[in-house]
């Protein structure tokens, strides 16, 4: 349920309904607006509805929703969701391009990335210590001393840093080093792990499962924004489909809906969606013109020499010449980097 407060709504109307809905044993979750206040209403739909909230003081309207994901909703909140980290910013017209290896693999390899991106462009730095592999004799990252590269990288040229958590018994150690904390495609569904980010203050970056739907997706988010923490990016990195010559299909067409459905940022990975350094470019194209809020790429200074997954990473070149390419269209979409002056 969304209890819509009338335009600037006294304190004590919004106070009154909250205490209302606590004493009905329903959690409260207030989006307030420089003129309207909505309160999201999560508890016993019976118990909740039998709530006579129309003759209150301050209430406009009350509306009963159907969807299984409210908090994420645009119903909930209309305007967009701007995710800050340190000079950083995604959502609200601020474009945000987090690039760096898959992998964290030596300091060398993680300062030189983290130099030849910030000077492209970049937003973030991003870089797998945690590294979920298909075959348990893969390169699993480096753990701990991963992370430690990874901070040593991100705070030498200024830049957030983003890394996957892998298992929520991990999730503080990560949230000491990362400023962003990942949940991979294999994870989006791991609804432990999502209770558990959503108590921590650390924004959470959510990938698009291999097989979930756009639902399924937005479900998953709100156990986050349940558990309070409202900093979310959903990511469209490729789904799972008959097609060999990719690695994944990238589902544009989601990014669009997603804008449409919820008030979260959304960005796309085109590489991990391709699997091909070729495809990357017209990809990323792609996503701006689909309306995504950023793009994640992964970058290596030697991707033949890359430990995970060095046939979808651009080089250096290739990164800053995406970046010259994309510039121009980002201004035609009214979206600027996401970067304080």
């Amino acid at each position: 349920m969304l209890v819509v407060m009338k335009d600037h709504a006294r304190a004590e109307d919004v106070q009154h309904v909250v205490d209302l809905l606590t004493e009905a044993g329903a959690e409260a979750h207030l989006s307030q607006g420089e003129v309207k206040t909505i309160i999201g209403v999560i508890g016993d739909r019976e118990v909740i509805y039998t709530l006579d909230f129309e003759g209150l003081p301050g209430v406009e309207q009350v509306i009963r929703v159907l969807k299984p994901f409210k908090l994420v909703s645009r119903d909930f909140q209309a305007e967009d969701t701007v995710v800050r980290v340190g000079s950083s910013s995604i959502g609200g017209g601020a474009f945000g391009v987090i690039a760096g290896p898959c992998s964290i693999e030596s300091e060398e390899q993680m300062v030189a990335t983290a130099r030849a991106v910030k000077a492209a462009g970049a937003t973030m730095l991003r870089g797998g210590a945690y590294k979920p592999r298909t075959s348990p004799y893969a390169f699993q990252g480096m753990g701990v001393e991963g992370l430690k590269l990874l901070r040593i990288a991100g705070d030498e040229v200024g830049l957030p840093v983003v890394t996957e958590v892998l298992d929520v018994r991990d999730a503080g150690t990560v949230a000491e080093y990362a400023d962003v904390l990942q949940v991979g495609a294999r994870n989006m569904q791991n609804f432990m792990m999502l209770d558990e980010l959503g108590t921590m203050k650390r924004p959470v970056l959510l990938k698009r499962g291999l097989s979930a739907t756009i639902e399924e997706l937005l479900s998953a988010a709100e156990y986050v924004l349940k558990g309070g923490n409202r900093d979310v990016i959903l990511c469209e990195r490729g789904i799972r489909t008959f097609e060999t010559y990719t690695r994944n299909t990238l589902d544009l067409g989601a990014v669009s809906a997603l804008k449409t459905l919820t008030h979260l940022p959304v960005i796309a990975d085109p590489s991990h969606a391709s699997g091909r350094r070729e495809l990357v470019a017209p990809m990323s194209r792609a996503a701006v013109a689909a309306g995504a809020d950023g793009l994640m790429i992964e970058v290596h200074p030697d991707p033949e020499r890359a430990r995970c997954d060095g046939p979808q990473s651009l080089t250096p070149d290739g990164f800053a010449s995406l970046m010259d390419d994309l510039r121009p269209r980002l201004a035609l979409e009214h979206k600027s980097l996401g970067v304080d002056a």
